[in-house]
């Protein structure tokens, strides 16, 4: 029986405010459920396995009325309105991870053929991370990729991962989203993204968002945003040959089927929106059973590759996620006093450690923290050797990060130095965690003489990172703090709008920058070329906010 949305039940569905409010997003921008489309489509539910070769290019088409360049402009738009909120969260750690299995999956989908030129110069291919503990994932026009920390929490292994964010890509580059716009109006998508902001509001005042569902407003927008049933199994079709390419084990599309319809089986509470916003028929479950054969379902169950580095990095980031989907000191402390029975697998009794050190930080108990810590760093050594270095590396930075949290600047820059210094760091050593974290222990230790040259090498570090990274928001701000600390208050200035532009408030960042050109009306040569940058800078953002104002009509 197929599973389908169920819009009546959605006042029980979404509640409290975090969820209401992501669920609400979802809902609006970029879940692309089954609907319209289904019901002119969908004329048996028997299982006939589908020959990958001989299916429609559902994408060919799809784009005559809307270029992959205007499609960028709608995603940023929407984007800027997103990255305001406050649950939209960089996290560097699981960042890093996540843009990890992405990448390899950009890169097989390179090699297939399925993004072309036009459409690699384009768009954005970037994820994002939400604070929200229901297992969903979505994408937005232009390349844009969100991902619910409980998805992270919930998957058991990196081709599970792999296989939802490679549904989504091929949701991108079959040009789904773009064939959706046509069919509709490009207005009515630009009157979608004007919504988000009203909707993070009233998100925070839970009646307003009630009256917003029982009006019918919900509803109709849903109905807008429906992938069609073939556009689902084309997304299969193509995600499922990005796995084996980029290095997954292809069964992990299959076993993350089972894994979500058996959950929702046991526990249909509302947390796994992604089977009502991407339903899992029984066709669509058979046909991923049938394309890995009987031998792969076996290598599936069998669980892939669990002595890798890779699984040790996503085992990991799937407890760190636990902690970060919800940080109400109730749901922290059910992580502190993690059972370890006798036998079980170190990188499970390790990550469950891990998970109970982050809990006990947040929550303000620093010594049961470095006692969990402390017994998960004994564990470190009983792991394959590939691991280790993965490990060592995340347990270094949640001593950082602890000892920052219980105001231990010393200590925390002590446990950085240790780190930077075991052979295990090089790979790591100009890695975005690590420069952040540096960052953030240089500007703690305050302004002495001894701090002034750290400050200076990372302010650079971060300069060269940021000529790569021009939209990295976080990094932009830990710069102009820097900057400041190092008497540089127009490059502070600078660093700061780039910050804030970089999350979408073009009007702050504009405001920042006359500011300073009011302040600074006698510049000395230096400040002249600084100067002369943030001029240029400001016009960008002007002209930005003018197409917006055009778009939106």
């Amino acid at each position: 029986m197929a599973l389908s949305p169920a819009l009546p039940r959605l006042p029980r569905l979404l509640s409290g405010p975090r969820s209401l409010r992501w669920r609400l997003i979802c809902l609006t921008l970029a879940c692309w459920p089954l609907g319209q489309a289904v019901q002119a489509q969908e004329t048996g539910t028997g299982y006939t396995p589908v020959n990958q070769n001989v299916l429609p290019a559902l994408g060919d088409a799809a784009a005559q009325d809307l270029s992959p360049s205007a499609e960028r402009k709608l995603g940023d738009r929407i984007m800027r309105s997103l990255r305001r909120d406050p649950d939209v969260v960089d996290d560097p750690l699981v960042l890093e991870y996540v843009d990890h299995v992405w990448r390899a999956l950009l890169a097989a989908a390179h090699t297939r053929g399925e993004i072309g030129p036009e459409l690699d110069a384009t768009h954005a291919w970037e994820p994002f991370l939400v604070r929200d503990r229901s297992v969903n994932a979505f994408a937005l026009p232009g390349g844009y990729i969100g991902v619910h920390f409980g998805l992270l929490a919930m998957t058991t292994s990196p081709d599970e991962l792999a296989s939802v964010l490679a549904h989504e890509l091929s949701h991108v580059t079959q040009r789904h989203i773009a064939r959706m716009i046509s069919q509709q109006s490009r207005q009515s998508w630009v009157s979608i993204a004007s919504m988000v902001v009203g909707i993070l509001a009233a998100a925070r005042a839970p009646q307003a968002a009630q009256a917003m569902i029982y009006g019918g407003q919900a509803v109709a927008i849903q109905n807008q945003l429906n992938f069609s049933r073939d556009m689902e199994r084309e997304a299969d079709r193509v995600g499922f040959g990005l796995l084996g390419e980029a290095g997954f084990e292809p069964g992990g599309m299959a076993l993350m089927f089972e894994h979500l319809q058996q959950a929702s089986r046991l526990n249909d509470d509302g947390s796994f929106p992604y089977l009502r916003t991407h339903p899992l028929t029984t066709e669509r479950i058979g046909e991923a059973r049938a394309r890995i054969g009987p031998t792969g379902w076996d290598l599936a169950l069998q669980g892939g590759h669990p002595q890798s580095a890779l699984w040790a990095w996503h085992t990991l980031m799937s407890a760190r996620s636990k902690v970060l989907m919800d940080t109400r000191s109730i749901a922290l402390q059910s992580l502190l006093n993690p059972e370890i029975k006798p036998g079980t697998p170190p990188l499970e009794a390790l990550s469950r450690l891990y998970a109970a050190t982050l809990a006990a930080q947040r929550g303000g108990a620093p010594g049961q923290a470095m006692t969990s810590l402390a017994q998960a760093r004994l564990l470190v050594a009983r792991l394959p050797q590939v691991q280790q270095a993965v490990a060592t590396r995340v347990l270094a930075q949640a001593e950082v990060e602890g000892r920052l949290l219980d105001h231990q600047p010393g200590a925390a820059a002590e446990a950085l130095r240790r780190w930077q210094a075991s052979p295990l760091s090089a790979d790591s050593a100009t890695a975005r965690p690590e420069l952040l974290a540096a960052a953030q222990v240089a500007q703690a230790l305050g302004d002495t003489d001894a701090n002034k040259a750290t400050r200076l090498d990372i302010a650079n570090r971060l300069q060269t990172h940021l000529s790569l990274h021009p939209n990295d928001a976080t990094a932009w701000a830990a710069l102009s703090s820097l900057w400041q600390g190092l008497g540089q208050p127009l490059r502070s200035v600078r660093a700061d709008a780039e910050s804030v532009a970089a999350l979408g408030d073009l009007p702050g960042a504009i405001d920042r920058i006359q500011g300073a050109q009011k302040r600074f009306r006698q510049p000395d040569a230096a400040e002249v070329i600084e100067l002369s940058v943030m001029a240029s800078r400001v016009k960008a953002w002007q002209r930005q906010q003018r197409e917006d104002m055009q778009e939106g009509g």
